[in-house]
């Protein structure tokens, strides 16, 4: 991730799938959780009257899991075939390196398949040396896990290749197989308009609070 005075996240990919595919795969808990490194779980709660879902997620370290509420609100009807979803987080979690975080993905339709992207920003955990080590550490490790997820999606998408093929470990076994690289991913908006990365995000956003 190269240095850059806007500290928000982004990643970007091109999937060669069908857009239903990609929803789904990105929208269904079950499925989302198999490519997505970043959660073990996330469990519905309710659906509010909006349409917003509200859930509980987690994330298993084996010595730990971490564990928060979110609530995400999808559209599936935006501009030139456009969906997003937005979504806020949190957790009381003293071990959790995130603290409150809000962020979104945009699906845009492309000639040449769906260009998935998201942007999202958090308040780092651990206080004191969560803040300083934020910037040098966390926030690159978190946009690596993020990054190298959505290759693990656009595999699962494009050719089938189920997340558990393409896990930690698996990767780093010698052999001519599929393997999730974070660097096939963009790091910045190739055009950003002079708008920083949230305020690219849906204006559903603005409406969620967890």
């Amino acid at each position: 991730m190269t240095a850059h005075s806007d500290r928000a996240l982004y990643v970007e990919t091109l999937i060669k799938a069908p857009m239903d595919v990609v929803w789904a795969l990105t929208q269904d808990p079950t499925a989302h959780v198999r490519w997505d490194a970043r959660f073990t779980l996330i469990r519905p709660v309710r659906v509010r009257d909006d349409g917003a879902q509200e859930f509980d997620y987690e994330l298993d370290l084996h010595a730990h899991t971490i564990r928060g509420t979110g609530v995400s609100l999808g559209e599936r009807h935006g501009r030139g075939g456009e969906r997003t979803s937005a979504l806020v987080f949190d957790t009381d979690d003293a071990l959790s390196p995130l603290g409150k975080g809000r962020g979104y993905w945009r699906y845009i339709p492309t000639p040449d398949g769906v260009r998935f992207l998201t942007g999202y920003d958090y308040t780092p955990g651990w206080g004191p040396l969560g803040r300083l080590l934020d910037p040098i550490v966390t926030r690159r490790f978190v946009w690596w896990l993020t990054a190298w997820s959505f290759d693990r999606l656009r595999l699962w998408a494009e050719e089938g290749v189920p997340p558990e093929q393409t896990g930690w470990w698996r990767s780093l076994r010698p052999g001519n197989r599929p393997r999730a690289r974070a660097g096939r991913c963009l790091s910045r908006p190739p055009r950003t308009g002079g708008r920083t990365i949230m305020q690219h995000a849906p204006e559903s956003l603005s409406g969620l609070d967890s």
